[in-house]
C-alpha cells in the first residue's frame, strides 16, 4: 500500500511542487502583509506552501495555519505544516515537513498513516538516504548556493551534490537555498524534482511576477 501511495505521491509532485514556497513572516512588517503575499503567490501559480514559523505558540501557528489552509483550499494548493504533525492534522493540511532535530519519519507515519505527506529536510547524501528508509515522501536538500537563511547549516553543498543524491534515492529531490533565476537551468540539469525557497519570492519587488518567471524556467 505504501509503494502503491509513494508513486502517486510522486506523480502529484511533478505536477504541482515544483515550486516549493517557505514562509517566514520575518519578511514583513504586519501579519497581512504575509497574507497577502501568500495570496500573490497562490494567484500566480504557487500550489505548494509550508508554513514553517517556529516561534510561533502552538496557539498562535494553529491559528495561522486554519487561515491558510482556507487560503490553500481557495486556490487548490497545498499545504504542509513544519515539524507539527499534531497541526497538520487537525486543520486538515497535506502534508508535514521534518527537520533533522524532529520526530522521524516512520514515528510520524506510525501517527498519521497515509493522512500526511511527510517531507524531511537533507543537508548531505547520508541525510537524504537516511530520510528514505525512514519513509519520507520527499525532501529538500542543500543548501545548494551560498544563502543567510542557511548558514547554520555550512557551507553551501554545491550542484555536483544534486546530482549525486539523484542517483541514489528514488524519492523527489527539491533543491534550496540561494536559489535565483539564473540557477534554475543548471538546478533541472542536476534532475532536481523542484525548488524550495523563501526570501527569493517573499521579497521580490512583484511577487506574482517573480512566481509567473520562476514556475515558466521550471517548466
Amino acid at each position: 500500500m505504501r509503494e502503491l501511495n509513494n508513486e502517486i505521491v510522486r506523480k502529484i509532485w511533478l505536477e504541482d511542487f515544483k515550486l516549493y514556497l517557505i514562509t517566514d513572516r520575518k519578511l514583513f512588517s504586519a501579519a497581512c502583509t504575509l497574507y497577502f503575499a501568500i495570496e500573490d503567490a497562490l494567484a500566480a501559480g504557487v500550489r505548494a506552501i509550508q508554513l514553517r514559523e517556529k516561534d510561533l505558540s502552538t496557539r498562535e501557528l494553529l491559528d495561522v495555519a486554519y487561515w491558510m489552509r482556507d487560503l490553500t483550499n481557495e486556490y487548490g494548493a497545498k499545504l504542509i505544516i513544519n515539524d507539527r504533525a499534531d497541526i497538520a492534522l487537525s486543520v486538515g493540511a497535506d502534508g508535514v515537513h521534518l527537520g533533522q532535530q524532529s520526530m522521524p519519519a516512520h514515528a510520524v507515519r506510525k501517527i498519521a498513516g497515509d493522512r500526511l505527506v511527510i517531507g524531511v529536510s537533507a543537508h548531505g547524501v547520508d541525510e537524504a538516504l537516511t530520510a528514505e528508509k525512514s519513509g519520507a515522501d520527499f525532501i529538500t536538500f542543500g543548501p545548494v548556493y551560498e544563502t543567510p537563511s542557511k548558514l547554520n547549516y555550512g557551507n553551501p553543498i554545491g550542484i555536483e551534490k544534486v546530482r549525486e543524491v539523484k542517483s541514489r534515492i528514488a524519492i523527489p529531490v527539491l533543491a534550496i537555498g540561494g536559489i535565483k533565476q539564473e540557477r534554475v537551468h543548471e538546478l533541472k540539469a542536476a534532475e532536481a524534482d523542484g525548488i524550495a525557497m523563501i526570501s527569493a519570492i517573499f521579497t521580490a519587488e512583484d511577487i506574482q511576477k517573480t512566481t509567473k518567471e520562476f514556475l515558466r524556467l521550471l517548466q
